[in-house]
């Protein structure tokens, strides 16, 4: 049998040097594996350090572009709002249809798109539908009613029919019915140069050019020309005005 001689000159046989040999192995490994772990920890800490300084980084431009971004949008709902006004000045305007004095032509409820523009370039026609304000009693409203009579003409209603300059205006299709009441209209009226007579195509249920308190519009008074109905949809369309 063979010998050796460990630490203090011991003599250890081969079985007992390989078994030592073992335990110096698995020792090793696992001081090792004691000094890999810190190793690893410390390098995860500096991983997690450099990822919340990335974050911090990019915290300060997120807020910036966020800012951007609805600096942007206030701009431009700024910009549609003065857009909107604008055209409602100017342009055109929604309107709605109050009573019956326009049936069968337009219905209680119905709303329509003013036309506010083209009177700028034209003067009104016959048979234009307008939109114009009326006061009584400190109550403001807008009345809508369509052009009979041009400024210069001689307005009259004569049984039911209405003429113009002393000759029946064949081409009056509106009215729906003989009117029972000429009002005012009974005795002739001269327009003036800026000045138009206004029926409702309700004849007989309309509070227009016929009573005093209407009488005759001055164009600077008109609001606008309704030209589009766009409520309900199953009547969406232009209006006819000739």
């Amino acid at each position: 049998m063979n010998f050796y001689f460990g630490m203090g000159g011991t003599p250890i046989s081969l079985r007992q040097k390989l078994r030592m040999q073992r335990e110096r192995m698995r020792m090793r490994g696992s001081v090792a594996c004691c000094f890999e772990r810190p190793e690893q920890l410390q390098s995860r800490s500096v991983n997690k350090k450099m990822s919340k300084a990335n974050t911090k980084e990019q915290e300060p431009k997120e807020q910036k572009s966020m800012a951007r971004e609805i600096l942007e949008m206030v701009f431009y709902l700024v910009i549609a709002l003065v857009a909107a006004l604008l055209i409602v000045k100017f342009v055109g305007q929604r309107t709605q249809v109050d009573g019956h004095s326009m049936d069968p032509t337009l219905a209680d409820g119905q709303n329509l798109i003013l036309d506010k523009i083209s009177y700028r370039f034209h003067d009104p026609e016959r048979y234009d539908i307008i939109v114009f304000p009326f006061e009584e009693n400190g109550k403001k409203e807008h009345f809508i009613k369509r052009i009979i009579g041009l400024p210069g003409e001689t307005v009259q209603i004569i049984d039911g029919y209405v003429y113009i300059n002393g000759e029946k205006l064949e081409s009056d299709i509106y009215g729906a019915e003989v009117m029972k009441s000429a009002g005012r209209a009974a005795e002739p009226i001269t327009l003036g140069d800026d000045e138009y007579f206004v029926l409702g195509d309700n004849r007989n249920n309309s509070r227009d050019g016929r009573y005093p308190e209407v009488g005759n519009i001055k164009r600077s008074d008109i609001t606008g020309r309704a030209f589009l109905r766009i409520w309900p949809l199953n009547k969406f369309g232009l209006l006819k005005h000739q």
